[in-house]
This record gives structure tokens, C-alpha cells and sequence, in this order.
């Protein structure tokens, strides 16, 4: 049996999880990162990507200008993963429709209901590979 401690510990992973998961989708496939921040950032928000400056209007300009120079760009996630207050997505990024795409793990450290930092670690998928392993 469940206890109600490990249920209460369970929707929290889960309500992080969605957190995050809702956050990418508007900020960058609804292609609306104002309100992305608005609805899931804390105003102090520390970015640890080293080309994106720390809090919501650098993460602001930069997603702007991303999403300028890749009009097509679409993020497909293939994992979630959350651990106390941490979210982890493994994605799947393409700029473009016929682009092989970039594999993307970022982590999310979120406290109150909020996104607070952020990591990234971001590898092209290459033509060819040394095994028949898919990277997602």
C-alpha cells in the first residue's frame, strides 16, 4: 500500500514534470517564450548555458533570436525524467524538417512550482555512427 507521504512526493515529481514539459512546448513549438517565462519561470532565474545570459528577458532574447533563425524549428521529447527537485528532458531538436536534428538533455532545477536554473548539454546526430543504437 501506498502511503500518502510517497503519493504526495509522486504528484509533486509529476506536476514538475509537466512544468517543464508545458514550458519547452509553448516557449519553443508554440514559438511564444513571453509567456512561457510569464507562466513557468521565477523571476530569478540562473541560466548556466553559457551563451544565454542569466534571467527571464535574456532567455527572452535569445529564444526570440533561435526562433528567428530557425523558423521551423520543433523540439520532440522522448524523455522525462524527475527527481526531487530536478526535471530532466532528453529531446530530439530539428531546425529544420529534413535536418538529422540534435540530441538535447536539459535539466531544470525548479523550486515552489517554478523553473529557477537551467543546464544544457547538446550533441549533433552525426550521419554515420560506430552502432546501430539510436541516440534517442
Amino acid at each position: 500500500m501506498e502511503t500518502s507521504e510517497t503519493f504526495l512526493v509522486d504528484r509533486k515529481l509529476e506536476e514538475n514534470k509537466a512544468v517543464v514539459r508545458d514550458f519547452y512546448m509553448l516557449a519553443f513549438n508554440q514559438r511564444k517564450p513571453e509567456e512561457a517565462m510569464a507562466r513557468y519561470v521565477h523571476t530569478e532565474y540562473c541560466q548556466h548555458n553559457p551563451r544565454v545570459g542569466n534571467g527571464v528577458a535574456a532567455f527572452i532574447a535569445f529564444a526570440r533570436g533561435f526562433l528567428q533563425a530557425y523558423p521551423n524549428l520543433h523540439y520532440y521529447l522522448k524523455r522525462i525524467i524527475a527527481e526531487g527537485d530536478m526535471v530532466i528532458l532528453h529531446s530530439q531538436m530539428l531546425r529544420e524538417p529534413t535536418d538529422r536534428g540534435m540530441a538535447v538533455v536539459d535539466i531544470f532545477r525548479l523550486e515552489d512550482g517554478k523553473i529557477v536554473e537551467h543546464w544544457d548539454v547538446i550533441q549533433e546526430v552525426p550521419e554515420f555512427s560506430a552502432n546501430n543504437n539510436s541516440m534517442f
